[in-house]
């Protein structure tokens, strides 16, 4: 797929950032299908797994300068994944969700990156694409990326609209994500909103079951002192 991305672009004389996508078969043929002859949204992919920033080399090759590295030069480290999170309801058709974010806590930590336009407070609007941020995830191996991914995604706290958040864990803890033997009928083939809504049931009662269990053991510890009468009397002065 590579060699024949390359023989795309140079065939159009192509100079700057693009993407050439392909759609491969069950028996991993491929075929072209378009060339974006712009970045990508997944672009963030290329740049944690390469080190290089796409936009500044892009911005480079604009103004008639060469790129600072040679194919040579490229090594690719560990694997990323990005995910889109969309201002979108997974439980009702995907339909777009407008409203006030009134809770926007962004993930951190090393190998978590977040791109977005948004902060807490700020409004999704009717005019644009839903997308709130895109979140990717750098790890030493395909396993240690989903990993990382999903606990980014359960420490991203957006509330005041609904988001695919909760779509995206689904995705990430299915055995067809996790096998890699998917296509693009994922949805269709394996995603039900039910799905999410007995998981979301099937958490509360973990977590009421978790509250029960702490409130027995306190009142084991803080046991109420008993009232006990004695012949002391109080003297007044």
């Amino acid at each position: 797929m590579g060699e024949a991305a390359v023989m795309v672009a140079k065939a159009c004389k192509y100079t700057s950032t693009g993407t050439v996508e392909f759609l491969m078969d069950e028996k991993l043929n491929f075929y072209f299908l378009e060339m974006n002859t712009r970045l990508q949204v997944e672009h963030p992919v290329t740049e944690m797994i390469t080190g290089i920033d796409l936009v500044e080399e892009q911005i480079k090759i604009a103004t008639g300068k060469k790129l600072s590295f040679t194919q040579d030069d490229l090594t690719v480290d560990g694997h990323a994944i990005e995910l889109r999170v969309y201002a979108e309801d997974p439980l009702n058709n995907f339909l777009p969700c407008t409203g006030t974010l009134s809770t926007y806590i962004k993930p951190g930590g090393t190998g978590v990156r977040v791109d977005d336009g948004y902060e807490e407070g700020m409004s999704i609007p009717i005019y644009y694409d839903p997308m709130i941020a895109k979140l990717i995830v750098h790890g030493k191996d395909r396993p240690a990326a989903i990993q990382k991914m999903k606990t980014a995604i359960k420490d991203f706290k957006i509330e005041g609209v609904s988001t695919t958040l909760p779509f995206g864990t689904f995705v990430f803890e299915h055995d067809a994500f996790l096998s890699g033997n998917f296509n693009t009928h994922f949805v269709k083939n394996y995603y039900t909103p039910e799905l999410i809504k007995e998981k979301h049931k099937a958490n509360a009662e973990s977590a009421a079951l978790i509250a029960v269990k702490y409130w027995l053991a306190q009142q084991k510890i803080l046991k109420p002192v008993e009232h006990k009468t004695t012949s002391w009397k109080r003297r007044l002065a």
